[in-house]
């Protein structure tokens, strides 16, 4: 079952940024819910920056799951990353993802690392700082088994790291670790810059795709560029992918244009896939 989520961004010097959502946990809940989305993904500036019984009850009332929490503000605010060459810095970035492996394994939702992945460079050689980022993967997939999800690990284009950049080189990634409880997210916007053909880069993820950010080529929501999402979507029906497609998009024209954009294109070529 391929279902829907929508981003709601809590971090404030992230304002601008590619999430659908800015108003609080209680409005971009009630609005998703309207606009017919299955679940929210959050991005918060930390595991005890929300409430967890008022997230609950959010959900229960308007009946959303949490799809997943981002980690990013870790970088965003703290500068936390997994391969700073400090190794104490690399501890509390592994200890600021261990607290939203936490905080979201409550709702048996996965954590996203992104950003917070870090790059090599800076007195980090490339094959040191992968080493890094497995040994972190590795730890940190096991914690995510115990709350009976699994970690979401994000290649991203060669602007924002040069570590891991394409599906291909993600798989290889996976099958490297020691650990089964991490999966890829695949963002069609970093695929649009990386990957030849981004059908064929899904299918070289596999099954190892656990999440989609479904969005356009601009980082504005379906529809707002050039993307072509029917073999995206026969490319998702050859890996049998199940789990979310969620809206990790700027809101253009605005907030709920963003999300009727998402559901419609959803209505269109993914909704098919379920059967």
């Amino acid at each position: 079952m391929i279902s829907t989520a929508i981003t709601i961004s809590l971090v404030e010097q992230a304002r601008g940024g590619p999430f659908v959502y800015w108003d609080g946990l209680a409005d971009g809940c009630a609005r998703a819910k309207a606009a017919g989305f299955d679940a929210v993904e959050i991005f918060t500036p930390g595991a005890d920056a929300i409430d967890p019984g008022e997230l609950r009850k959010l959900l229960d009332d308007h009946g959303l799951k949490l799809a997943a929490v981002g980690t990013g503000a870790g970088w965003v605010i703290h500068k936390k990353q997994l391969c700073d060459p400090d190794e104490s810095k690399r501890v509390a970035a592994r200890d600021f993802i261990r607290s939203i492996i936490d905080f979201a394994g409550q709702f048996g939702a996965p954590a996203i690392i992104g950003s917070m992945q870090g790059r090599w460079g800076d007195g980090v050689d490339k094959d040191t700082a992968i080493g890094y980022l497995t040994e972190a993967l590795n730890e940190l997939g096991p914690r995510s088994k115990e709350h009976g999800t699994f970690l979401i690990y994000e290649p991203l284009n060669r602007y924002e790291t040069n570590l891991v950049n394409t599906m291909k080189d993600g798989a290889a990634l996976m099958e490297t670790l020691d650990t089964d409880g991490v999966r890829i997210l695949a963002d069609l916007f970093h695929m649009n810059i990386e990957e030849p053909n981004i059908a064929d880069g899904l299918r070289d993820g596999g099954k190892h795709i656990g999440h989609i950010h479904f969005v356009d080529s601009t980082r504005r929501p379906t529809g707002y560029g050039h993307m072509d999402y029917e073999p995206i979507a026969a490319a998702l029906k050859d890996i049998n992918f199940s789990g979310y497609v969620s809206a990790e998009a700027f809101p253009y024209p605005d907030s709920d244009g963003a999300a009727k954009a998402t559901i419609d294109a959803y209505q269109k070529w993914i909704a098919p896939l379920n059967g």
